[in-house]
C-alpha cells in the first residue's frame, strides 16, 4: 500500500526505465507482477525476482528461466538492475529497498513497469470503482473475437486468456486501470471506460472529492481522437463525465442489446426467445451493465459489432468473479466482492441464477480503512443472504483500529449469523452446516481466497474415520503411555480406522510440526492414551482445544482439577463423599500434624509416581523429598488400612470395582505396571451392597468433578465403607491396566472399549461421524 509522499519521493520516474536492460521484480509471485515478468522477458529483457512463499506461479516462472529467490533478502540484487515494486512491499522494511538503496539502483512501482512496456500501443484503460475486471476481460474478449489481437492485461487470471496477461500484437492494449494509490496515472489513455465511481481506498484518497479528482485528472489525459465511455446510470460516473471536456459516450443497461442490433447482420444463437436479450455466460444485471460498456468501446476501435457482441457474450469471467468451482448437490462459488455494493450485486446476481438454494455467504471484511466506515452498509448488501458467516478483517499492512471488528458487522446482520474469528476454522465449520441444495459463497479480497480450495477438500473428506493415536508426553508415565499407545493403536485398527500413533513431545520439542493436525487431512479425532503431568492436567486437552481437534477423556478444566488431589478432595468432600484427612505440603521441613503410618505422593502426577508408604516418623522427610522431586507439592495422607479398589466409569455408568492385591503388600509404581506384580480380582471380593456403594460414589465423584468419556476412581475399603482417594481422568490403556480389566468383567472387549471412547468423544463434541 502507498502513501502519496512517498509515491512523490521514492520512486524514479518513468522514463528512467527506458536505460536498463535488466530488472529485478519483488513480489514477482503476485497476480499483477508474475505477468509482467513474463512480458519482460518475451521482450528480451534480464528478468529476476522474489517472493515470500514458494507457489506454482514461482515455479511456472523457474521453467521460464526467469530466477526467484522464495525469501526477502536483497541479496541477488545487483547494481545495473531497475527495481520494481508491487504497492504490497513497504519501503521501511523490505530487503530489497534496504539492499537497493544501498547500491543505488532506482526504485519504481509495477504501475510505472506497466506504463512503460505499453507505451508503443493504444491503452483502452477500464477503470472505476466496482467491475473493472470483468469489463477489462470482457472488452479483451470482444477485440480478440473482432480479430484486433489486442495486449490483454487484467487485474485476475482469466482462463480463456491462460492468466492475467494475453499478449497480443495488434495497435491495442485492454489494461484493467486501477484507480488505488494512483496507480493508473502510469498509463496513457486512448479511450477510458469508466464503470462507475463511490468512495473506496479512503486510506489513500480519504474523500469521495478526492477519489473524484484523481478520476478526473486521469480522464483528462484522453487525446482528442479518443473518448470517454462511462455508465450514465451511475451518479459518480457522471460526476466525472460533467468534467470531462473531450467526446464522451454514455451507456445504460439496455446498452448492449441496443449496440449489437444497430448492426443489422448481427445473429446471435442465445438471444432469449421471451424480449430478445442477449444471454451472458457470467450472471447478474451488473454485468450486463459491464457487458454495454465493453461492447461500445469495442466499436469506438472500429471492431465489428457482431463479432464483438459474441466474444463479450461468451466470455466466461475471470478467477473469482462469481467463478463456479463446482455444481452439484452443493454449488461452491469464490467471489472478490469486497464492497457492499459488490456483495449487494453478486448476491443479486446469485440468486437470479439460482433461486431455489439456499445461499450461505462465507465474507472476510478487506481493510479497517474501508469497514470503518461502511460496517451498517456491509450488515445490509449481507442480509440479502440466507446465512452469513462471518472471520476477522483482512488487514494488509493496516494496525488494528479500536472498535472495528467483523464482529460490529454479525451485530447488525438480519439473518442467521455468525462470526467465527479465524478463517483457519471456515472450511470444516461451514462443511459441518452445509447440506445439499446450499450454495455457499466464498466472498472478500483478501487470504479468504483460500477458503474455498480448502472448503472442497473438506467436502471431499472421506474414508475411513482419521484417529490419531496420542502417546508419549513428558512425564514420570512416559513409558507406560507408549505401551498404551500401540495396544490402543493395534485395537483401533481392527475397526477398520486408519490409524497414526504420534509421540506429541518428539512432535513438539523436536520437529515443531503440527501441519498434519491441521486441514483436510487432520484426524477426526485424537486418541489420548497419555499420563501424568501435561497429560491429565488439562494442558495438552488445551492444545487440541486450540486445533478444534475432538479429543478423548475429560476437558482442560475437570482434567486439572482431577490432577490437583488437594482440589479434588476438597471438592469431593463437599459434595459429601468420604476421603482422607491429608496435609498438603510444599517443604520436607514443614511441621506434620499427622501421626504414622502415613502415605505420602506427590500433588499433581499419576496415582503410583512418587509414592511412599510410611510407618515410621523418621521415613516422613524422606517420603516427602521423594515426592517434590516429581512436583513441587506434596500431600500427606492417613494410611487408610483395607481392601484397595478401583472403579472404572464410562460415560454414565461405573463398571464392576477391580479389587488391587499387590505381592509386596504395597501398590506402589512398580506394582501397577510390572506384569504379575499385582492380582487384579473382578469383581472385587465385597459384599454386594459395598460394591454398589462404591460404584456410587465413582459415578458420584466424576460427575462432581464434570469428567467425560472413561474415568477411574481409586478407593480403599475400611470393613465397609469405601474411601475415596482419587480421580484418574485418563486411565491406562495396558495389559496389566485397571479399566480394560473391568470392562473385560462387564463383558466389553479391550477392541470395543477403544471403540466407545472414539465415539463418545465425537459425540461431545458434536463431530460427524
Amino acid at each position: 500500500m502507498r502513501k502519496k509522499a512517498e509515491i512523490l519521493e521514492s520512486f524514479a520516474p518513468r522514463e528512467a526505465l527506458n536505460t536498463f536492460k535488466s530488472f529485478y521484480l519483488v513480489g514477482i509471485g503476485g497476480a499483477g507482477m508474475n505477468g509482467l515478468a513474463k512480458m519482460l522477458l518475451h521482450r528480451g529483457y534480464e528478468v529476476a525476482g522474489s517472493d515470500s512463499t514458494a507457489s506454482a506461479v514461482t515455479a511456472e516462472l523457474a521453467t521460464e528461466g526467469i530466477q526467484v529467490r522464495t525469501s526477502h533478502s536483497g541479496e541477488d540484487i545487483r547494481n545495473d538492475q531497475a527495481i520494481v515494486l508491487s504497492d504490497a512491499i513497504d519501503l521501511k522494511t523490505s530487503p530489497e529497498v534496504a539492499r537497493a538503496q544501498e547500491l543505488g539502483c532506482p526504485l519504481f512501482r509495477r504501475s510505472q513497469l506497466l506504463g512503460w512496456l505499453l507505451k508503443d500501443k493504444k491503452i483502452l484503460a477500464v477503470t472505476g470503482t466496482h467491475g473493472k475486471t470483468t469489463t477489462t476481460g470482457m472488452l479483451g474478449a470482444a477485440l480478440t473475437a473482432a480479430g484486433l489481437d489486442p495486449l490483454i492485461v487484467v487485474g485476475a487470471s482469466v482462463a480463456q486468456f491462460g492468466g492475467p496477461i494475453k499478449e497480443g500484437s495488434g495497435p491495442y492494449a485492454v489494461v484493467e486501470a486501477c484507480e488505488a494509490y494512483d496507480s493508473f496515472h502510469d498509463l496513457d489513455p486512448f479511450i477510458v471506460v469508466l464503470t462507475n465511481l463511490e468512495l473506496d481506498h479512503v486510506d489513500f484518497h480519504g474523500t469521495y472529492e478526492s477519489l473524484l479528482d484523481s478520476v478526473v485528472r486521469f480522464v483528462s489525459r484522453i487525446p482528442f481522437e479518443g473518448c470517454l465511455v462511462f455508465c450514465a446510470d451511475d451518479p459518480g460516473a457522471r460526476d466525472v463525465a460533467a468534467q470531462f471536456n473531450g467526446r464522451k459516450l454514455g451507456y445504460a443497461k439496455k446498452a448492449f442489446e441496443e449496440t449489437a442490433a444497430g448492426n443489422e447482420e448481427a445473429s446471435f444463437g442465445n438471444r432469449s426467445a421471451e424480449n430478445n436479450e442477449i444471454k451472458l455466460a457470467v450472471p447478474g444485471e451488473h454485468n450486463r451493465l459491464n457487458a454495454s460498456g465493453a461492447l461500445i468501446a469495442a466499436v469506438q476501435t472500429g471492431a465489428d459489432v457482431s463479432k464483438a457482441a459474441q466474444g463479450i457474450a461468451a466470455f466466461t469471467g475471470a478467477e473469482r468473479r462469481l467463478e463456479v468451482k463446482r455444481e452439484g448437490p452443493i454449488v461452491v462459488i469464490d467471489d472478490y466482492a469486497h464492497h457492499p455494493s459488490e456483495i449487494t450485486a453478486s448476491i443479486k446476481a446469485l440468486k437470479s441464477r439460482y433461486p431455489d438454494r439456499r445461499l450461505v455467504v462465507v465474507y472476510q471484511p478487506h481493510l479497517y480503512s474501508r469497514t470503518a466506515d461502511l460496517m451498517p452498509q456491509f450488515a445490509e448488501a449481507l442480509s440479502e443472504a440466507d446465512r452469513v458467516i462471518l472471520t476477522d478483517i483482512y488487514p494488509a499492512r493496516e494496525d488494528p483500529m479500536a472498535g472495528i471488528s467483523s464482529a460490529v458487522i454479525a451485530e447488525l446482520v438480519n439473518k442467521p449469523v455468525e462470526y467465527v474469528p479465524s478463517r483457519h476454522l471456515l472450511p470444516a465449520h461451514v462443511a459441518a452446516q452445509t447440506k445439499p441444495g446450499d450454495l455457499v459463497v466464498g466472498m472478500g479480497a483478501g487470504n479468504i481466497s483460500e477458503f474455498v480450495p480448502s472448503f472442497l477438500r473438506e467436502l471431499d473428506r472421506s474414508g475411513p474415520l482419521k484417529i490419531a493415536v496420542v502417546y508419549g508426553g513428558d512425564s514420570a508415565e512416559r513409558e507406560v503411555s507408549l505401551h498404551s499407545g500401540l495396544q490402543v493403536a493395534a485395537a483401533l485398527k481392527t475397526h477398520g480406522y486408519e490409524v497414526r500413533l504420534v509421540d506429541i513431545t518428539d512432535l513438539l520439542l523436536s520437529r515443531g510440526d503440527v501441519s498434519s493436525f491441521t486441514g483436510a487431512n487432520r484426524p477426526d479425532v485424537a486418541f489420548l492414551a497419555v499420563h501424568g503431568t501435561h497429560a491429565e492436567d488439562g494442558a495438552i486437552q488445551g492444545f487440541f482445544e486450540l486445533l478444534h481437534i475432538p479429543y478423548t477423556g475429560s476437558g482442560i478444566q475437570s482434567s486439572a482439577i482431577a490432577m490437583d488431589k488437594r482440589v479434588t478432595k476438597q471438592i469431593l468432600e463437599v459434595a459429601g463423599l468420604p476421603v482422607p484427612r491429608g496435609q498438603f505440603v510444599t517443604s520436607a521441613d514443614q511441621p506434620i500434624t499427622i501421626k504414622t503410618p502415613l502415605i505420602v505422593k506427590p500433588n499433581a502426577q499419576g496415582s503410583t509416581v512418587g509414592l511412599s508408604f510410611v510407618k515410621e516418623e523418621s521415613q516422613v522427610k524422606n517420603a516427602i523429598r521423594k515426592a517434590l522431586q516429581y512436583d513441587s507439592a506434596a500431600l500427606v495422607e492417613d494410611w487408610i488400612q483395607g481392601m484397595e479398589i478401583s472403579v472404572p466409569v464410562m460415560g454414565d455408568k461405573a463398571l464392576p470395582p477391580v479389587e488391587i492385591a499387590p505381592v509386596s503388600g504395597f501398590y506402589d509404581f512398580s506394582s501397577k505396571y510390572l506384569p504379575g506384580a499385582t492380582e487384579e480380582v473382578v469383581p472385587a471380593r465385597l459384599p454386594q451392597h459395598v460394591l454398589e456403594k462404591a460404584q456410587a460414589y465413582a459415578l458420584k465423584a466424576h460427575q462432581t468433578l464434570g469428567c467425560n468419556g472413561a474415568t477411574r476412581t481409586d478407593m480403599i475399603v475400611d470393613g465397609e465403607d469405601p474411601v475415596v482417594l482419587e480421580v484418574n481422568t485418563l486411565p491406562g490403556m495396558t495389559g496389566t491396566s485397571l479399566l480394560p480389566n473391568s470392562a473385560k468383567a462387564a463383558g466389553i472387549s479391550f477392541e470395543a472399549l477403544v471403540d466407545w471412547i472414539v465415539q463418545d468423544a465425537l459425540r461431545r463434541h458434536g463431530a460427524k461421524t
